[in-house]
């Protein structure tokens, strides 16, 4: 995924260098040999290794996935990306547990991104043909030292569901000042990697807290929550799947 800081607005979100696809997937699972190749060919200084592990298919872009991954890398100068076997879904196909992190510089202060994913990647035996996001959450902090924080967003909610939008600072406030907001970040800003606009206003308590409610129809929301805190600033970022039935809450 990518992450993207600009003056005025901080927003990041994970971009693994694979790009959600519409449908369910239906072909073989990666190996562990083709599990290693994409992790080097993401770090890989050139484009060719990546390219080469992909295959454009139904809702997966290949040219897309490279043009998002350079973007972070620009952003990013030295993100890093590690790949790991994740819990089996529960029809026992496998996941990958996918992490990006990087940092830059700007006006002065340190960025620094974690972002993290769970993917179910599909192959045709060679190249990468499909994948399916599963969970996924970035974290952007400024400052000095990591600000912690908490986010109390579920990964999977039912079509018309009231549920909470949670980011609360870890540590006791003890009197600071804090600001914060909250947007829906739309599919094409996710796709093109667009910064939103986040309106902040004073916090009276530890976080910012938020009851929303789900869309009508299955899909996807994207939700990014800015924190301005005297010790520095924090983005988050959480995808949260909107599923028909309860069944499909837990992938």
């Amino acid at each position: 995924m990518a992450g993207l800081v600009s003056t005025g607005t901080v927003f990041a979100t994970a971009l693994a260098g694979v790009v959600a696809s519409a449908l369910p997937s239906q072909a073989a699972p990666l190996s562990s040999a083709q599990l290693q190749a994409l992790e080097a060919a993401l770090n890989s200084a050139s484009d060719q290794p990546l390219a080469a592990l992909l295959q454009a298919g139904p809702g997966f872009d290949p040219g897309r996935i490279e043009e998002q991954r350079r973007r972070l890398r620009a952003s990013f100068p030295d993100a890093r990306w590690s790949l790991s076997p994740g819990t089996p879904r529960r029809d026992g196909r496998p996941t990958v547990r996918l992490s990006v992190s990087g940092s830059r510089l700007e006006g002065g202060q340190r960025f620094r991104l974690q972002a993290d994913q769970l993917l179910s990647l599909d192959s045709d035996g060679r190249r990468i043909t499909g994948e399916t996001i599963l969970q996924e959450q970035s974290l952007l902090r400024s400052g000095d030292t990591d600000l912690p924080v908490t986010v109390q967003i579920p990964d999977a909610v039912l079509t018309g569901e009231r549920y909470d939008v949670d980011v609360i600072f870890d540590d006791p406030l003890e009197g600071a000042l804090t600001a914060g907001g909250i947007v829906a970040v739309t599919p094409g800003q996710v796709v093109s990697l667009d910064n939103p606009g986040i309106e902040i206003g004073a916090l009276g308590g530890g976080g910012l807290f938020k009851t929303v409610r789900a869309p009508l129809n299955p899909g996807v929301q994207t939700w990014a929550v800015l924190l301005v805190h005297p010790r520095g600033v924090v983005t988050a970022t959480r995808r949260v799947r909107v599923e028909a039935s309860k069944a499909a809450l837990t992938p």
